[in-house]
């Protein structure tokens, strides 16, 4: 086996599917008997929107879901009126996705296992992880009936818990965001249209809110309680705050699907790396929910390393290649515990600065610039859509490969110019969809290509 990937959440799912595309023998493996039930993080950011486009499932996950309500606020059962969730962002021919998707996380979660299927990949429920042991040709991986599987190397995507960094001995820094205790469950109920995301503020520290879950006949519940007061993870609790919160009696509420209680704070693991394991997802970052950043950074984690193992492993890639997955992502996504947090206590408005388009490498020894004046774009730039010569760069770029702009060289897929936003130059586009080199000409191209696996 090439991988072992533990955990079968969304970071697991998406880096099966990637790997999977890229031949890649990979076993993804998860403790629960099946997927994971809860909508927890159901917003999809415009980026993730754009890596799901390249891994063919952005169709079906819109399917899944839908466009996020105006929140509607109320007080003592009266309409007070209504906000936007998000500051609108314009699309333009570079950005075709700026808005979030709502789609519940078991949703999400049914579309990527459907498409890694689809590619032939494999999923082992039931199977529980107990600890590892590694050398200098792989990774034995232990399972709580007794048996053991090899891989050359293991992707910790088994969430804030992990089993897996515990067991490397990788710490988790990180700090309480808010002292309140958290409430967010799946419910069915009757009683409010499903136009609105419905907000019941009963105090600056108490209250609740129930969002339609797009794609769905429930709603998302999701209560904040001052500390110290929990309440009883039950219908019958549900009911209770229901009835205390809103206009609605406790009837209401006809069916309790999921629930889950927690209290807010960060964490962020001291590695990402540890000789051939590796931590993703919330494995290796944990934070408030607040923004939709988790799943999505997650999702992120893993479209970065999943085409570094493929080069490793299949096109003859230095194995150093792998030390860039920590030197790109830790940083990312120690800003992200910072951005949450700040939408989480008010100070950040959920926008431009929430749909992670902005999210580079510009620091990264992978983004090489060799251009004597660089304009627009910069390597470790997002490398944004566009048309050229009929073709859009979208399309282009859908692919395990890496893609040329305004020249051409063996091993990429090559278009003869890059779009006019893109500035002068020529573009070498990761598989990841960022700028990884960029010069006046192809004078340093083939030592970049040769350095990361293209030959």
């Amino acid at each position: 086996m090439d991988v072992v990937i533990v955990g079968a959440g969304p970071t697991g799912l998406t880096l099966g599917i990637d790997l999977a595309r890229r031949g890649v023998r990979a076993l993804v493996v998860e403790r629960a008997d099946g997927l994971f039930p809860g909508s927890r993080g159901k917003g999809i950011q415009p980026r993730t929107q754009e890596v799901f486009d390249d891994l063919g499932v952005l169709a079906a996950v819109r399917a899944a879901g839908g466009p996020y309500p105006a929140r509607l606020i109320w007080k003592d059962g009266e309409r007070l009126g209504t906000q936007p969730m998000f500051e609108e962002i314009p699309a333009d021919e570079g950005t075709p996705y700026t808005e979030p998707l709502m789609v519940a996380q078991w949703r999400t979660q049914e579309v990527l296992y459907a498409r890694l299927t689809e590619l032939g990949g494999e999923v082992a429920f039931g199977r529980e992880v107990t600890g590892l042991e590694q050398d200098a040709e792989g990774v034995s991986v232990r399972f709580a009936d007794g048996t053991t599987v090899r891989a050359r190397y293991v992707v910790a995507a088994d969430g804030g818990r992990s089993v897996i960094r515990r067991a490397l001995g990788v710490g988790m820094a990180g700090e309480s965001v808010d002292p309140a205790s958290f409430l967010v469950a799946d419910v069915r109920l009757t009683g409010l249209d499903r136009d609105h995301w419905h907000m019941f503020w009963a105090s600056e520290d108490s209250g609740l809110a129930l969002c339609p879950l797009a794609g769905t006949d429930c709603f998302q519940l999701q209560g904040r309680f001052p500390e110290g007061i929990g309440t009883e993870l039950s219908l019958d609790g549900v009911r209770e705050l229901v009835a205390a919160y809103t206009h609605l009696d406790a009837d209401s509420v006809t069916e309790l699907r999921w629930i889950s209680d927690f209290r807010p704070r960060t964490g962020l693991a001291d590695r990402f790396r540890v000789g051939r394991v590796f931590l993703a997802g919330d494995a290796a970052h944990i934070h408030s929910p607040a923004g939709g950043q988790g799943l999505n950074t997650s999702v992120q984690d893993a479209y970065n390393l999943g085409w570094k193992l493929g080069a490793v492993l299949r096109d003859g890639a230095p194995e150093a290649l792998l030390d860039t997955y920590e030197e790109e992502r830790r940083p990312n996504a120690a800003d992200m515990l910072g951005l949450s947090t700040g939408v989480h206590r008010g100070e950040v408005r959920r926008g431009q600065a929430t749909v992670q388009l902005g999210l580079g490498y510009r620091e990264s020894s992978l983004s090489v610039d060799a251009r004597t004046a660089p304009a627009g774009l910069r390597a470790g730039d997002r490398a944004p859509d566009g048309t050229v010569e009929g073709t859009r760069l979208f399309d282009a770029f859908r692919g395990p490969h890496w893609t040329l702009l305004g020249a051409s060289a063996p091993g990429v897929r090559s278009l003869p110019a890059a779009p006019e936003s893109y500035g002068p130059g020529v573009f070498l586009v990761r598989p990841d969809g960022y700028v990884g080199w960029a010069g006046d000409s192809t004078d340093g191209l083939g030592a970049y290509l040769a350095r990361v696996g293209v030959r």
